[in-house]
């Protein structure tokens, strides 16, 4: 896994604030991180006419700058150095892949406010546009992680979701679980029972479980779980199991491949983006 020395936080004022700052002040000190931008955007266009006038003789950068600082000194406790950032730009989207570039961010700590309406910057468009990991925090997370799901499809693409696995769990003493979400293929459904199917798809990828697993070289205590997901989507399968079993922390990779699971992606790790997840996200690039 990539060193994180620095960390990006989008901000937008609102009540998930307060989670995002906490949490980045876990992971700072957990992962031993360098330094911690905090970044907030003020879209001014999207001020009302009725509200320009009040609005003209005040320094809104200023103002809500310190505001900002005044959180970030109260509820940021780690060690790591840290910055709050205040820009004026149309998209936000685009001004945090800028500023990824620029610091050489390795981690995006972003809201997951798909249930809260607000000025949030989520959005699929990051998903793409930026090289670095992201974590993406629901309001109600808490900053602790006891308990790790890693997604995988079994291919070299999903190492790196172990490298990060590994490495919290070094970190944290957390307990971690591969986890791989099948689907049986349509076409074959009608003529092969149910349960001779599962049968042989579940011996055959313990099969491969175990072969990747040794190919990887994980170091640390794993557990895996392999799950049926015929009666939703892969990504949907997932938030419902991870949030029943009361999962701190999902961490899948942005793209995989393979013949029974989508779960890595690009379609599938994109929907469990857009979900109302009460669990963290982790994405790694």
């Amino acid at each position: 896994m990539t060193e994180i020395k620095n960390m990006l936080v989008a901000l937008d004022l609102s009540d998930i604030d307060i989670t995002l700052i906490e949490y980045a002040s876990f992971i700072a000190e957990t992962l031993k991180v360098k330094k911690v931008y905090f970044v907030h955007n003020i879209k001014k266009y999207e001020i009302s006419e009725l509200f320009e006038e009040q609005l003209k003789d005040l320094n809104l950068d200023e103002i809500i700058g310190d505001e900002l600082n005044e959180k970030v000194e109260e509820k940021f406790t780690s060690s790591a150095q840290w910055e709050v950032l205040i820009s004026e730009d149309p998209y936000s989207e685009s001004l945090i892949n800028y500023i990824v570039d620029k610091y050489e961010i390795q981690l995006a700590l972003i809201g997951n406010k798909n249930k809260t309406k607000g000025t949030g910057v989520i959005s699929g468009k990051l998903l793409r546009l930026l090289k670095c990991n992201i974590l993406s925090i629901p309001k109600n997370a808490k900053p602790a992680i006891t308990s790790i799901w890693a997604g995988t499809d079994f291919s070299s693409a999903s190492k790196k979701v172990f490298k990060v696995a590994e490495n919290l769990q070094k970190t944290t003493a957390a307990k971690v679980r591969a986890v791989h979400v099948y689907n049986v293929p349509v076409q074959f459904s009608p003529y092969i029972p149910k349960e001779h199917l599962d049968l042989k798809i579940e011996n055959h990828l313990k099969g491969k479980y175990e072969k990747f697993i040794k190919k990887i070289g994980y170091n640390g205590d794993l557990t895996t779980e392999i799950i049926p997901g015929r009666d939703s989507s892969v990504a949907e399968k997932l938030r419902i199991k991870a949030e029943t079993s009361k999962v701190d922390l999902i961490i899948v990779g942005d793209k995989g491949r393979n013949t029974f699971s989508s779960l890595l992606v690009g379609s599938v790790t994109e929907e469990l983006f857009n979900q109302d997840l009460e669990v963290p996200l982790w994405i790694v690039k």
